[in-house]
């Protein structure tokens, strides 16, 4: 047995001897493996001071990288073999991104120290005689993170694409606007992070709680560090895709820029950024000049994140100020649109055909269905599966990312020392049962699952350390669902998943990761006298 995670497709153990890389194990590279040698020579070199110098393929005792040329236009891209003899070891791509994964379970192999940043005295190293093929299940395993609500220091990001790297998740959601904060650089407009990056103070705990943190809150990435996390993501094949809220959840941008919002309703030049949680009432105009600040923002934001897919949010816009706006109720008027649900799906639709016009692709939460589906746009299914159904159905793509399931802000159990209980109890078994496929999808219907995605949304989680211990032991389980062809969620071996991670804490350790021990919280994980929302059925809102 192999304590692999995610567990791969075909394992093949022979007996139980070992080879043991030493001081004289060269590393061959083939064409196009050099930036996963590059890779592999600063974690491995780092932990266990071999030196990997450069060897031919021909000689004994070296790793060998090669990329098969007749995958790598294939959907096997992502796939890779891994073979361990008494001569070396070798690593087979489908494609770059395939020879990455293989070679983190070449990495996972030589065991949890070779997770450290220095070698331990006494270090040995060996490899099992092994023969692994393996690929993934889904093109999108994403995990989306929110820096709005608390803002992540960019190392601390660059911290969580390592970790999505060592447990092959690709899609990274830059949650990266709210009405607590907005945290990307706009040269074209310097308010949004002059004013909308920071607030005055933050409620702790759930918004019922009467505790607050009286002190500012703020942070935002310069243009140079969103280049920076883009590129060191694409070297370990994890695509970004940022999140630019509307027309709901803007208040930072409000606050910015009064202008913004709906000025015939309330006066938005009293408005700050939020320091509560919840649903801001206070959300876009509808108007001409809404749209060209927002397509100017888009062009700033698609100069930095490359990707195909822009996330536009879309979710949780309370129309209340529609409702009373008589520029708003002119604007349903003129263009046709019936209602607010339709004003809603008309300013989707506007940034859809504007992406689409630029070779991009709108993507966002599933309210977006709401007064008519956007043409071309994906959905990301968050209340439950219906929206993702739904979109399918239309014939459009989906990431299915049920917050009943897949949201690791929810508490991990019922007990009394679960720091700030939020929403529904999902354990880590929980996770690891989920299905990110709809069972009423005909197979043509569920060819539009692009794949999964865990959100962490961060009200409750004030510093690394919690987003940590909301984020694992379960984002390991998450993985293994999306990367992993497991049987159906009953008759999951979560026994055997267990064992395994019984290796992989070592590694957690060994990364310095805050997790969820089984047994519960650490003392110093706990958070007693901060109030939660522990009401089954009744989790939070974003």
């Amino acid at each position: 047995m192999v304590d692999v995670i995610p567990e791969p497709a075909s394992v093949h153990r022979y007996g139980t001897d070992f080879w043991e890389p030493g001081p004289d194990t060269g590393l061959a590279v083939g064409e196009g493996a050099e930036p996963t040698a590059r890779w592999l020579r600063s974690v491995l070199g780092a932990a266990t001071g071999l030196p990997l110098a450069p060897a031919s393929p021909d000689r004994d005792g070296v790793i060998r990288l090669s990329i098969d040329p007749e995958a790598t236009r294939s959907p096997a891209a992502e796939s890779y073999r891994l073979t361990v003899t008494p001569g070396g070891a070798h690593v087979v791509g489908g494609g770059p991104a395939g020879l990455f994964w293989g070679a983190q379970t070449l990495r996972q192999l030589l065991g949890p120290a070779a997770f450290r940043r220095a070698p331990l005295p006494g270090g040995q190293w060996r490899l099992p005689l092994i023969d692994i093929q393996d690929s993934p299940r889904f093109r999108w395993r994403g995990l989306m993170l929110d820096v709005a609500r608390h803002f992540m220091p960019k190392d601390g990001v660059l911290r969580y694409l390592d970790l999505m790297a060592a447990h092959k998740l690709n899609v990274f959601h830059f949650h990266l606007t709210d009405d607590q904060g907005w945290r990307v650089e706009i040269k074209r407009y310097p308010r949004l992070t002059e004013v909308g990056s920071w607030r005055a103070r933050t409620k702790f705990g759930h918004r019922a709680s009467p505790l607050w943190e009286e002190k500012p809150h703020g942070g935002y990435y310069t243009q140079d560090d969103i280049r920076e996390i883009v590129a060191y993501a694409a070297e370990r094949h994890i695509t970004v895709v940022p999140e630019i809220d509307v027309p709901g959840h803007s208040q930072a941008a409000i606050a910015a820029y009064p202008e913004l919002g709906n000025t015939d309703v309330i006066d938005t030049t009293s408005l700050s950024v939020w320091d509560n949680w919840g649903i801001s009432p206070n959300v876009l105009a509808p108007t001409d000049n809404t749209l060209r600040f927002y397509e100017g923002v888009l062009e700033e934001v698609l100069d930095l994140f490359p990707g195909e897919f822009v996330h536009l949010g879309g979710d949780e816009c309370l129309k209340d100020q529609w409702r009373d706006s008589p520029t708003a109720q002119a604007r349903v008027k003129e263009l046709g649109v019936g209602d607010e649900d339709g004003l809603q799906a008309w300013f989707v639709q506007h940034f859809d055909n504007w992406l689409s016009a630029r070779g991009r692709r709108l993507i966002g939460w599933d309210e977006i269905l709401e007064g008519g589906l956007a043409q071309g746009a994906a959905v990301s299914s968050w209340r439950g599966y219906e929206g993702g159904v739904t979109a399918a159905r239309a014939g459009h793509d989906i990431v299915m990312c049920p917050e009943q399931h897949v949201y690791l802000d929810h508490r991990q159990a019922d007990g009394p020392d679960e720091p700030v209980p939020i929403g529904w109890v999902r354990t880590l078994e929980d996770v690891y049962r989920f299905e990110p496929v709809p069972a009423e999808l005909t197979p043509g219907e569920a060819a539009h699952v692009l794949g999964t995605q865990a959100n962490l949304w961060t009200e409750v989680m004030e510093d690394p350390a919690r987003v940590d211990y909301q984020a694992f032991p379960r984002l390991s389980a998450f993985a293994e669902v999306a990367w992993s062809a497991l049987p159906a969620p009953a008759e999951r071996d979560f026994a055997d998943f267990e064992r395994r991670m019984t290796a992989h804490y070592r590694r957690l350790d060994a990364l310095g990761v805050g997790y969820r021990p089984p047994t519960g919280p650490r003392p110093w994980q706990r958070r007693p006298g901060v109030a939660g929302r522990p009401i089954e059925g009744q989790p939070p809102n974003k």
